[in-house]
């Protein structure tokens, strides 16, 4: 997106900058109604955010601070930049949940040497929904409290984009399937036990591509992910990296998956396949056992189920392991994440080696694509999904789309050129390809 002004450029601890100053108050759930429907167009894609499934979650527009960085110390940066926010704002928080308050949506670039810059926004307005639960925040530099009366409307549907074209990004598919047979003869040779090998496809539209247009469809078609929008990064991931509430983290770990074929019982029956896959089975194991390693650091206790359950999307089925832990130092949500990033599920085992395997084959800047996304609260709780089944503008009218598959000793390469289609799917139909 674009360079952020003076006045949004990361500042260094100490240096003083206009306070932040929050009102939350609550509103009735009646008077939300769809989060979706109620951000205004956007001049810019950067302009709007969201974090919202199944009808709850958040969206917000305007932009009153902006944070930036690249490199190792990005998360570090952007956890101590947050505090020192916090640590200066007036807040009058009516509501008292998590999310209330004053409120950083964040996106972070996968690879510390990646030429994206990882992202805190906070907005000038949110409106939030928890259970029979809502409200708005208004969030200014003011030196007086905002009103109160911060207006919910319904705005009108925004249109579609008209014709989309899709080309292939860094490797076609033939390329593409090149490489993971090269990432297979390593696996098998010893060097590394998994490597997640991800490809991109550029969308091209005949007009502008509304980023609320992308978002509705995403939260029609896949109600069980969380839809996500944040500084030109949209999309709908399923995988929770970490949710940190009150002391209790929870991580949900997706790999493993077969596409559906959309009858019923023959998708029972490849579910129960891929419950017994030993090929699936060791790439999933690989994933919660990098997950349970980074979290023990930060807990007194984890309980991990004894096998995973096989989770039903529209397009596809993963196994799936909700893992669970109590805090026990002074984590944020953002430095759990920090944890756990990049996990078995977007990189590999061992992680460093899979690293070099990922930046010598797949020939591309991953950006922001399976980097944390999510939000923070002014208490450091949030909610960090893996940005996955997503697109970055690259111009109003265009969007790169990414896709990566697990492979391991057993894989074949034409098996995930096919799961890296069905993988591009969601946002493939949600700009009408």
């Amino acid at each position: 997106m674009t360079s952020p002004s003076p006045a949004e450029a990361p500042q260094p601890i100490g240096t003083s900058r206009p306070a932040l100053v929050a009102r939350t108050v609550a509103v009735p759930v009646a008077r939300v109604g769809d989060l979706l429907a109620l951000l205004p167009e956007p001049h810019d894609a950067g302009d709007i955010v969201s974090w919202v499934r199944k009808g709850e979650g958040f969206v917000g527009w305007g932009t009153v601070a902006t944070f930036r960085a690249k490199g190792e110390s990005r998360f570090a940066e952007a956890q101590q930049w947050w505090r020192s926010v916090i640590a200066e704002a007036i807040v009058r928080d009516d509501v008292d949940e998590p999310g209330s308050g004053p409120i950083a949506f964040g996106s972070m670039a996968y690879s510390a040497d990646s030429d994206d810059e990882s992202v805190l926004v906070v907005p000038e307005v949110v409106v939030g929904r928890r259970g029979q639960q809502a409200w708005v925040t208004t969030i200014s530099t003011d030196a007086t409290l905002p009103a109160a009366n911060e207006p919910i409307e319904r705005q009108p549907a925004p249109r579609d984009p008209g014709v989309v074209d899709f080309v292939d990004g860094d490797l076609s598919a033939g390329p593409w399937a090149a490489a993971v047979e090269e990432a297979v003869e390593r696996i098998t040779a010893g060097t590394l036990d998994k490597v997640v090998l991800a490809r991109s496809v550029r969308a091209t539209a005949s007009e502008r591509i509304d980023p609320r247009w992308v978002l509705s469809r995403l939260a029609e078609d896949y109600d069980t992910t969380w839809v996500f929008a944040v500084d030109g990064l949209v999309g709908a991931t399923p995988e929770m990296l970490v949710r940190l509430e009150r002391g209790l983290v929870t991580s949900r770990v997706l790999a493993g998956t077969i596409r559906r074929t959309g009858d019923d019982s023959h998708d029972l029956a490849l579910a129960g396949s891929l419950a017994r896959s030993s090929k699936d089975l060791e790439e999933h194991e690989y994933a919660v056992r990098s997950v349970c390693d980074a979290l023990t650091e930060h807990t007194s206790s984890i309980n991990v189920p004894d096998s995973p359950f096989v989770l039903h999307l529209n397009n596809v089925m993963h196994l799936a392991t909700d893992v669970a832990g109590v805090v026990d130092d002074d984590s944020t949500s953002l430095a759990l994440a920090a944890s756990l990033h990049p996990s078995a599920a977007v990189c590999g085992t061992p992680t460093p080696d899979a690293d070099r395997v990922i930046a010598e084959l797949e020939q591309m800047d991953r950006g922001r694509y399976a980097g944390p996304v999510g939000w923070m609260d002014a208490s450091g709780d949030g909610e960090w999904g893996i940005a996955l089944r997503c697109g970055v503008y690259d111009s109003p009218d265009s969007l790169r789309l990414y896709a990566g598959c697990g492979i391991v000793a057993g894989s074949c390469a034409e098996d995930e050129v096919a799961e890296s289609v069905a993988k591009l799917l969601p946002m493939r139909t949600a700009l009408g390809g």
